[in-house]
C-alpha cells in the first residue's frame, strides 16, 4: 500500500520529533519533510507535493495562514491540518476559507492525531475515487460518505500542576508568557504553554497575541475573570 506523504510545518523541534512520531505510527502516512519556517515550508510544498501538510499557525517568519495562502495561490491543492496552539476564532475562520478541514489545538495525544489523519485518509480516498471512470459498491459509500473527526479533548495532566500554574499566573502583576510560567513554576516552556492552554480551555485564563519587532506574536496569558 502506497502511503500519504506529511509535510510537518512546525518551528519548535520537541514538537517536531512528537508529532512524527505521532504520524510515522499510522499505518497510512510517512513524513516525507519538516520544516520550522513559513519560507521552508513553501520550499518543501513546491519540492515534495506532499498530500498532508500539518502546520503550525505561529511561525519566525510568517504566519502559517500566510503560508497557506501562498501555497494555494501557488497551485497547492493537498489537505492541510493545523496543528498549533492558535484557537481564537478568526484563526479558525481563515484557516477554513483556505480549505482546511481538520484542526488540532496543541497539546494533543496520539489517539487525537489518528482521528484527523483518519478523516483525512477518507478524503484522500474519495478524492481518489473521483478519478475512476467506473465504481464499485464500495467505491460509491466512499465517496457518499463523510467522514467527520470528533474534536479531541486536551491531554490528561497532573490537577496538581495545573493548580500551581494557576498559582504562578495570579501572582503575575500584567500578564505572562509560557517562558515567565516556565520559570515560575519550574517546568519546561512546552508543559508551561501546555497547561497554560489547559486553563485558556477551561475559562480560567484569557490568552492574546502581542506583537514584537520580530513580527512573530508572544502569547500573553492572565487570569480570567469569568465565572467556572
Amino acid at each position: 500500500m502506497t502511503k500519504q506523504r506529511v509535510l510537518i510545518v512546525e518551528d519548535d523541534k520537541d514538537v517536531a520529533r512528537v508529532t512524527r512520531g505521532f504520524v510515522e505510527r499510522h499505518p497510512e502516512f510517512v513524513v516525507v519533510a519538516e520544516a520550522g519556517t513559513g519560507r521552508a515550508a513553501l520550499e518543501a510544498i513546491v519540492a515534495f507535493v506532499p498530500d498532508l501538510v500539518l502546520l503550525d499557525i505561529y511561525l519566525p517568519d510568517m504566519t502559517g495562514i500566510a503560508v497557506l495562502r501562498a501555497a494555494r495561490a501557488r497551485g497547492y491543492t493537498g489537505e492541510v491540518v493545523a496543528v498549533t496552539a492558535a484557537s481564537e476564532v478568526e484563526t479558525v475562520r481563515r484557516a477554513r476559507q483556505l480549505g482546511v478541514r481538520h484542526y488540532l489545538v496543541k497539546p494533543f495525544t496520539m489517539s487525537a492525531m489518528h482521528e484527523r489523519l483518519d478523516a483525512v485518509s477518507q478524503s484522500l480516498k474519495r478524492e481518489q475515487v473521483l478519478t475512476m471512470t467506473e465504481l464499485s459498491q464500495g467505491d460509491i459509500d466512499r465517496l457518499l460518505t463523510d467522514v467527520r473527526a470528533p474534536l479531541a479533548a486536551p491531554s490528561d495532566g497532573s490537577s496538581i500542576t495545573l493548580d500551581r500554574v494557576a498559582e504562578a499566573l495570579a501572582g503575575v502583576s500584567d500578564s505572562a508568557s509560557a517562558v515567565d510560567i516556565a520559570e515560575a513554576t519550574g517546568l519546561s516552556r512546552v508543559s508551561a504553554r501546555r497547561y497554560l492552554q489547559r486553563l485558556v480551555d477551561a475559562g480560567r485564563a484569557d490568552v492574546e497575541p502581542r506583537y514584537g519587532s520580530a513580527g512573530r506574536p508572544e502569547m500573553r496569558y492572565t487570569p480570567s475573570h469569568r465565572p467556572h
